[in-house]
């Protein structure tokens, strides 16, 4: 499972953003798209691709057009924040949704909400701002599997070692694209230095 942590300097200049206890919620989101969009440009680099050609307005141009439609799969709730620029992205998309929740005194998240398409020949991208302890996005991959999903990638903004570990074990085969490997999980397992909870900071509700 390569962990893919992108040096492009503008998602670290986003990042820097997404970090600052003093963003608002309106900036925050703003920060949050763009770095998203800088990931999705990485996470789909090797989707597979036609060739033929289309006609311009003087003549005939060789084309490139991208072969397998991608399920964009968001963790709901924070999940959610991820979303928008995927559809704005990419030119065959379709969505579906897991939804888990976490205990704050176990840190074991439990489901209560599944809805997915089909995925047979299609590339799903699990979205989730933070990997964590990884629980919550082994059991979101475990449950993409079940339902036929192959070549899975997981964008995340910022990860921790602790999650990283966890989805090499379970998941080996998925790749993780994310702006950040961060130090550690703290006693409650928050991602240190991290950006706080993605969710409260995105709708404003922290």
């Amino acid at each position: 499972m390569p962990l893919k942590v992108s040096s492009h300097p503008l998602v670290a200049d986003s990042l820097a953003g997404l970090r600052d206890t003093s963003t608002p919620p309106e900036e925050f989101r703003v920060l949050a798209r763009k770095l998203i969009t800088m990931l999705l440009y990485e996470a789909t680099a090797d989707l597979p691709v036609r060739h033929g050609s289309v006609r311009t307005p003087l003549a005939d141009a060789p084309a490139i057009t991208v072969e397998r439609e991608v399920v964009a799969i968001p963790v709901l709730r924070a999940g959610l924040g991820l979303l928008a620029p995927v559809l704005e992205l990419l030119p065959r998309v379709s969505v579906g949704y897991i939804g888990l929740e976490r205990d704050e005194e176990t840190a074991v998240a439990r489901i209560y909400y599944q809805k997915l398409p089909k995925l047979a020949g299609k590339v799903p991208l699990l979205l989730d701002p933070m990997l964590a302890t990884g629980g919550s996005a082994a059991q979101a991959l475990d449950m993409i599997k079940e339902a036929g999903g192959r070549d899975t990638r997981m964008v995340c903004i910022v990860a921790a070692p602790e999650g990283v570990k966890v989805l090499e074990e379970r998941h080996p085969e998925v790749d993780i694209y994310t702006a950040a490997l961060d130090e550690r999980l703290n006693d409650k397992a928050y991602i240190v230095p991290g950006l706080g909870d993605f969710g409260d900071r995105l709708f404003g509700t922290g």
